[in-house]
């Protein structure tokens, strides 16, 4: 049984592997990897109040628990010609929340974006609330440009054993109304692109690309992150707008950085880049990793023997066909980077 156990998990992890090999190099649209100085999405942020909810909400009695939701209820009131003493008011139905939100700038009056809702106080859960009708501002002391409300949606979290649910945070599909205009800058006058993921290969290769389709002289690298242009009126009909429309259907192959993610819980290895692993052993409690070793007897128990120019997904599939834990297996990788033998950045999840 336990054989195959070991077999099926070695199995698993093989498929796994096999997907992450290093694929053939791609091309990629230049609008997928940086965006213009002027798509810079705008974030705001209001408090408000959810109700509906079954005695889960925040511990308000009076003067005592919540204090803040007990204002906030009688405020609302107020505002509808509703006086009530706060000391009076005993409600758990009622839960103070903060509502985040990010809106691309280019969202004009009338249009609709997701919003989230966090508990503020005590509250157990929002399950089944509603979002009172929130103002929502970008900036401290600013007018509210956009307002907020609808029934709460809460994920459901983990399915398995250990399931559990977060229901102190729920979202909002569409929730969001903006009513004012967001400050924005003007993206027909858009001077550089930002890379999404900084990268000086990748950012060189979008440069000479654009130079190649518009001009030489119009891209110019400034550094791993921004490619500085400089786009002539008349290169297309519809002006700078349609130029940079153009642009971003450019396509262009970006560099591959060398990293490794290993998922310290149930073994997955995902490498980018063809990683090979130098010569190097490495020993971790039963555990003897040896990587270049020369064919000759058999390997003692414990042991693990890979061929020299092995590749991460040679040493990770050896190691998960004799069962290596998966917390064994990040810490061997993790050793293999600080001796020098895997030139890449190893993240342990």
């Amino acid at each position: 049984m336990m054989l195959a156990r070991r077999v099926a998990s070695a199995a698993i992890a093989i498929v796994a592997l096999m997907v992450a090999l290093p694929a053939a190099a791609q091309q990629v649209r230049i609008g997928d990897l940086a965006g213009t100085d002027a798509d810079i999405p705008v974030r705001i942020v209001g408090y408000g109040l959810v109700t509906g909810l079954d005695g889960t909400g925040d511990r308000a009695i009076g003067g005592f628990g919540a204090r803040h939701t007990v204002q906030s209820i009688a405020n609302l009131l107020r505002n509808f010609d509703v006086e009530v003493p706060p000391e009076v008011l005993r409600t758990r139905n009622v839960a103070a929340v903060l509502v985040t939100a990010e809106s691309s700038p280019y969202l004009r009056p009338g249009g609709r974006f997701d919003v989230n809702i966090s508990s503020l106080g005590d509250a157990v859960s929002l399950r089944g609330g509603v979002l009172w009708m929130t103002p929502l501002i970008y900036q401290a002391g600013g007018e509210a440009i956009a307002t907020a409300q609808g029934p709460l949606m809460i994920s459901e979290g983990r399915t398995g054993r250990n399931a559990y649910t977060v229901e102190t945070s729920a979202r909002i599909p569409s929730g969001g109304l903006l009513l004012g205009d967001l400050p924005r800058a003007s993206y027909a006058s858009s001077s550089r692109l930002v890379l999404r993921e900084p990268n000086l290969q990748t950012a060189i290769r979008i440069a000479a690309a654009i130079n190649g389709q518009v001009g030489e002289g119009t891209a110019r690298v400034e550094d791993p992150g921004s490619v500085q242009l400089t786009l002539p009126a008349d290169a297309a009909p519809g002006g700078p707008a349609e130029l940079l429309a153009t642009i971003s259907e450019l396509q262009v192959e970006p560099d591959q950085r060398a990293q490794l993610i290993v998922d310290s819980r149930d073994g997955t290895v995902i490498a980018g880049g063809n990683l090979v692993v130098g010569r190097a052993v490495v020993s971790h409690g039963g555990l003897t990793l040896t990587v270049g070793a020369s064919a000759g007897g058999e390997p003692s128990p414990g042991e693990v023997r890979v061929a020299p120019g092995a590749t991460v997904q040679d040493v990770a599939a050896s190691l998960h066909a004799v069962g290596v834990p998966p917390q064994t297996i990040a810490a061997v990788f993790d050793a293999l980077r600080a001796v020098g033998a895997l030139a890449a950045e190893v993240n342990v999840r």
